[in-house]
């Protein structure tokens, strides 16, 4: 594995599962795996888990880390080619990325979605130009339109609380007072077509995801017939897609409680807004996955790096 930009680099889902539960068993198994190695972690846009559990998996293989917060510190990059650059923008990403290559040997980014122009979130600007001009491995934290080490460890958590060969899983989206981006629920649908599963995607209607990644998944528009015998409910805020960017609806009925949840396991990445996109009963009963699911964050980047490591 060269980078680690989509769910879909993983040549084999299932025996990712398994091989990063075997490193959550021992996950200092590893530990001189990446002695004398550097990973750097390039922020563009705010984090709490992803920041946290990609610098413990990499000092859990013995890594050095340099963090970079771009918003703060770092020159402002320009992405396009040909531009003169005579306006705010200092460092060219073709430079930018050449200067980092030197001083590690993988590099992390995120930099999320500005919901503004589609064509210029899908285009990828700042991790495809990573990709194209930086020397070294590249490992996504999350872009403008997936967030694959959540959808790992999404799948990790999956495969460590199913109680049956094929469960149910929906994802319900929920309501939120800011217009979010499609990353996560794009991950966690392209990840949920690997699987051996009954999935479901529900959300009102003009909140469609885009169609080309939900193509061939089952959408519900009735929120509580989708739900029904369900065995774990993901749940999460996108803004339109179609009008781009948008907030259509703030239909506070689509908010998960106790009662819709019925049996099903809850699931969410976090951060999540308490009785906006969920109730308290649902976050503080013993059917929440959430903090399960930011642990094995930190085993779902290990097994990457790890893997990536290996091809070094």
């Amino acid at each position: 594995m060269k980078h680690y930009l989509s769910i879909n680099d993983l040549e084999n889902l299932q025996e990712a599962v398994k091989e990063a539960i075997a490193i959550k068993e021992n996950p200092h198994q590893l530990k001189t795996i990446g002695n004398q190695k550097t990973v750097c972690l390039l922020f563009f846009n705010n984090s709490l888990r992803t920041r946290l559990s990609t610098q413990k998996a990499a000092m859990n293989l013995g890594m050095q880390v340099m963090v970079m917060n771009f918003g703060s510190e770092g020159w402002q990059l320009e992405f396009e080619d040909g531009t003169i650059m005579d306006q705010g923008k200092s460092e060219h990403i073709k430079e930018a990325a050449q200067v980092v290559s030197q001083f590690a040997d993988i590099v992390a980014i995120r930099a999320f979605a500005g919901l503004i122009d589609k064509e210029k979130d899908e285009a990828e600007l700042v991790l495809n130009g990573f990709r194209n001009y930086a020397s070294i491995p590249v490992v996504n934290m999350e872009s403008s339109v997936t967030h694959p080490l959540q959808a790992l460890a999404d799948a990790i958590t999956l495969e460590e609380n199913k109680t049956k060969e094929k469960p149910k899983v929906v994802l319900s989206w929920a309501p939120h007072p800011k217009a979010l981006p499609h990353a996560v629920a794009n991950s966690f649908v392209e990840m949920m077509k690997l699987q051996d599963a009954e999935f479901v995607i529900t959300h009102p209607e003009g909140y469609e995801l885009n169609p080309k990644i939900t193509k061939g998944c089952t959408i519900v528009h009735d929120q509580e017939k989708a739900l029904e015998n369900a065995n774990f409910v993901y749940v999460k805020n996108w803004s339109s897609y179609s009008d781009y960017g948008e907030i259509l609806s703030q239909d506070k009925k689509w908010m998960m409680t106790k009662e819709k949840l019925g049996n099903a396991k809850f699931m969410h990445c976090l951060p999540v807004r308490r009785n906006v996109v969920v109730e308290d009963a649902v976050l503080d009963s013993n059917q929440s996955l959430v903090i399960e699911q930011a642990n094995n964050r930190t085993y779902s980047v290990q097994l990457v790096l790890k893997r990536i490591l290996e091809k070094l």
